[in-house]
């Protein structure tokens, strides 16, 4: 049965409202996932066949879709940020809320969706106060089907070499790909989603067996020598060989 949905936050982060404006139309790769531009102007064209109703940079943006293409759980999904400068202009504070249409399943697409916007604006921010500018190699991906066991996101956790103790704000070395030894921060870390943070990199785990799906990877490489297609095939074959062993 079709629903209604409206998910609404607010935070401040450690940069200008210029540097938000740039992130949340020009610079998404750097923490949500490349997008094309928007036409900068009301009536133009956003992402995902989206109309533009609010454009006022660097304070309102808001785009609108229905039927969204590829989503066959949304009929309706908006976008609107709102952006206000804070201690003259050196941070800013931003309300982000989603609207929409969910089309069944609502209890757990809300959930999901609720959860996802939470990791995905503290990704926006440590892109802010880390890597804000900087050109990105970004990558994504889903786990073998069997990382969709209720455990899924716990295995991935130990795989890395976290306990199962291991807080936000820890620093900790992790196994990556190839058993390569990698120093980072826990930067996110609750039973839905794991982020990582290193000097070059913000490495995104997200638990979606929890929703009925599978394991997902994100990584934005900030390194100068950043591939994006280096970084899935390593990562991916990592991911895969965590859910193949005994």
């Amino acid at each position: 049965m079709s629903k209604e949905f409206e998910i609404a936050r607010e935070i401040e982060v450690d940069a200008t409202p210029e540097q938000v404006w740039e992130a949340i139309t020009e610079g998404t790769g750097g923490w949500l996932w490349p997008m094309e531009p928007p036409e900068p102007r009301e009536g133009g064209k956003g992402p995902f066949g989206s109309t533009i109703l609010a454009w006022d940079p660097p304070h309102r943006y808001t785009n609108r879709v229905e039927d969204v293409e590829g989503i066959s759980e949304q009929t309706l999904n908006q976008l609107d940020y709102t952006i206000e400068p804070r201690d003259d202009g050196r941070r800013a504070w931003v309300r982000y809320v989603h609207s929409g249409i969910f089309v069944d399943d609502w209890d757990n697409q809300y959930d999901g969706a609720s959860k996802h916007t939470d990791f995905y604006l503290h990704t926006l921010s440590q892109y802010l106060t880390h890597f804000a500018g900087r050109p990105v190699a970004f990558t994504t991906f889903d786990g073998p089907e069997a990382s969709g066991t209720p455990d899924a996101l716990a295995t991935v956790g130990r795989a890395l070499g976290l306990a199962d103790d291991t807080a936000e704000g820890a620093r900790v070395s992790v196994q990556g790909p190839g058993g390569k030894a990698l120093d980072a921060v826990v930067d996110y870390r609750d039973p839905y989603f794991i982020g990582l943070r290193t000097d070059d990199a913000l490495i995104r785990v997200f638990g979606r067996n929890h929703w009925g799906y599978v394991v997902g990877v994100s990584v934005h490489d900030f390194a100068p020598d950043a591939d994006a297609e280096a970084d899935e095939a390593a990562w991916k074959g990592w991911l895969n060989g965590v859910f193949s062993r005994p």
